[in-house]
Protein backbone atom coordinates (compact mmCIF):
# COMPACT_ATOMS: atom_id res chain seq x y z
CA UNK A 1 0.00 0.00 0.00
CA UNK A 2 1.04 3.40 -0.52
CA UNK A 3 0.07 6.92 0.69
CA UNK A 4 0.22 9.47 -1.30
CA UNK A 5 0.25 13.77 -0.80
CA UNK A 6 0.17 16.34 -3.13
CA UNK A 7 1.85 19.81 -2.58
CA UNK A 8 2.96 22.92 -4.74
CA UNK A 9 -0.32 24.28 -5.58
CA UNK A 10 -1.38 28.36 -5.36
CA UNK A 11 -2.49 31.02 -7.12
CA UNK A 12 -0.68 31.99 -10.28
CA UNK A 13 -1.32 34.34 -12.95
CA UNK A 14 -1.60 33.34 -16.51
CA UNK A 15 2.02 32.28 -18.24
CA UNK A 16 3.42 31.99 -14.88
CA UNK A 17 4.43 28.24 -13.38
CA UNK A 18 4.09 26.29 -10.61
CA UNK A 19 5.75 22.57 -9.71
CA UNK A 20 3.73 20.48 -8.05
CA UNK A 21 5.30 17.45 -5.74
CA UNK A 22 3.76 14.12 -5.21
CA UNK A 23 5.34 12.11 -1.90
CA UNK A 24 4.78 8.71 -1.70
CA UNK A 25 5.13 6.56 1.50
CA UNK A 26 6.68 3.16 1.56
CA UNK A 27 9.97 1.21 -0.02
CA UNK A 28 7.98 -0.01 -2.92
CA UNK A 29 7.28 3.62 -5.23
CA UNK A 30 9.39 2.50 -8.02
CA UNK A 31 6.57 -0.56 -8.32
CA UNK A 32 4.11 2.01 -9.70
CA UNK A 33 3.45 4.25 -12.73
CA UNK A 34 2.01 7.72 -11.92
CA UNK A 35 -0.37 9.92 -12.94
CA UNK A 36 -2.00 13.73 -13.07
CA UNK A 37 -5.37 14.39 -12.44
CA UNK A 38 -7.42 17.31 -12.39
CA UNK A 39 -10.84 18.39 -11.76
CA UNK A 40 -12.03 21.55 -12.52
CA UNK A 41 -15.37 22.72 -11.02
CA UNK A 42 -18.72 21.40 -12.31
CA UNK A 43 -16.40 19.10 -14.55
CA UNK A 44 -15.75 15.62 -14.56
CA UNK A 45 -11.98 14.58 -13.20
CA UNK A 46 -9.73 14.56 -16.34
CA UNK A 47 -6.41 12.85 -17.00
CA UNK A 48 -3.30 15.36 -17.40
CA UNK A 49 0.16 13.15 -17.68
CA UNK A 50 1.62 9.92 -16.47
CA UNK A 51 4.86 8.45 -15.89
CA UNK A 52 6.10 5.01 -16.17
CA UNK A 53 7.85 3.02 -13.23
CA UNK A 54 11.41 3.71 -14.63
CA UNK A 55 10.47 7.26 -16.41
CA UNK A 56 11.33 6.49 -19.37
CA UNK A 57 7.70 6.67 -20.46
CA UNK A 58 5.72 9.54 -20.11
CA UNK A 59 2.30 10.31 -21.75
CA UNK A 60 0.24 13.99 -22.09
CA UNK A 61 -3.72 15.27 -22.68
CA UNK A 62 -3.14 17.45 -25.83
CA UNK A 63 -4.16 20.71 -23.71
CA UNK A 64 -0.87 20.22 -21.96
CA UNK A 65 2.03 18.76 -24.50
CA UNK A 66 4.70 21.32 -24.49
CA UNK A 67 3.88 23.52 -21.33
CA UNK A 68 3.42 20.37 -18.95
CA UNK A 69 6.37 18.26 -17.88
CA UNK A 70 5.96 14.85 -15.60
CA UNK A 71 9.03 13.37 -13.99
CA UNK A 72 10.11 11.03 -11.09
CA UNK A 73 12.88 10.61 -8.73
CA UNK A 74 12.45 6.95 -7.16
CA UNK A 75 15.33 8.08 -4.60
CA UNK A 76 13.08 10.78 -3.05
CA UNK A 77 9.59 8.78 -3.66
CA UNK A 78 8.09 11.43 -5.28
CA UNK A 79 6.75 12.59 -8.87
CA UNK A 80 6.45 16.09 -10.09
CA UNK A 81 4.30 17.73 -12.28
CA UNK A 82 6.30 21.41 -13.86
CA UNK A 83 3.17 23.40 -15.30
CA UNK A 84 4.33 26.51 -17.47
CA UNK A 85 2.61 29.01 -19.33
CA UNK A 86 -0.41 28.06 -17.10
CA UNK A 87 -3.64 29.24 -18.44
CA UNK A 88 -7.03 29.59 -16.64
CA UNK A 89 -8.46 27.09 -18.13
CA UNK A 90 -6.00 25.08 -15.80
CA UNK A 91 -7.54 25.84 -12.85
CA UNK A 92 -8.45 22.85 -11.13
CA UNK A 93 -7.55 20.37 -8.08
CA UNK A 94 -4.78 17.92 -9.22
CA UNK A 95 -4.44 14.07 -7.99
CA UNK A 96 -1.68 12.35 -8.24
CA UNK A 97 -2.21 8.51 -8.45
CA UNK A 98 -0.73 5.12 -8.31
CA UNK A 99 -0.91 2.33 -10.49
CA UNK A 100 1.07 -0.68 -9.80
CA UNK A 101 1.81 -2.73 -12.40
CA UNK A 102 4.72 -5.28 -14.09
CA UNK A 103 5.66 -3.38 -16.83
CA UNK A 104 8.55 -0.93 -15.51
CA UNK A 105 7.37 1.33 -19.33
CA UNK A 106 4.01 0.87 -19.65
CA UNK A 107 1.52 3.96 -18.15
CA UNK A 108 -2.14 4.34 -18.86
CA UNK A 109 -4.26 7.36 -19.31
CA UNK A 110 -7.75 5.49 -17.18
CA UNK A 111 -8.29 6.59 -14.02
CA UNK A 112 -9.92 3.37 -13.18
CA UNK A 113 -6.66 1.60 -13.78
CA UNK A 114 -5.25 3.69 -10.46
CA UNK A 115 -5.00 2.05 -7.31
CA UNK A 116 -3.96 4.91 -4.76
CA UNK A 117 -4.87 8.44 -4.65
CA UNK A 118 -3.64 11.91 -3.18
CA UNK A 119 -6.03 14.12 -1.58
CA UNK A 120 -5.48 17.06 -4.17
CA UNK A 121 -3.47 20.45 -4.54
CA UNK A 122 -5.41 23.45 -5.78
CA UNK A 123 -4.05 25.10 -8.92
CA UNK A 124 -5.99 28.96 -9.33
CA UNK A 125 -4.89 30.65 -12.89
CA UNK A 126 -6.16 34.07 -12.98
CA UNK A 127 -6.26 35.85 -16.60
Amino acid sequence: QVQLGESGGGLVQAGGSLRLSCAASGRTFSSYAMGWFRQAPGKEREFVAAISRNGGSTYYTDSVKGRFTVSRDNAKNTVYLQMNDLKSEDTAVYYCAADQRLSIVAVTTTQYDYDYWGQGTQVTVSS
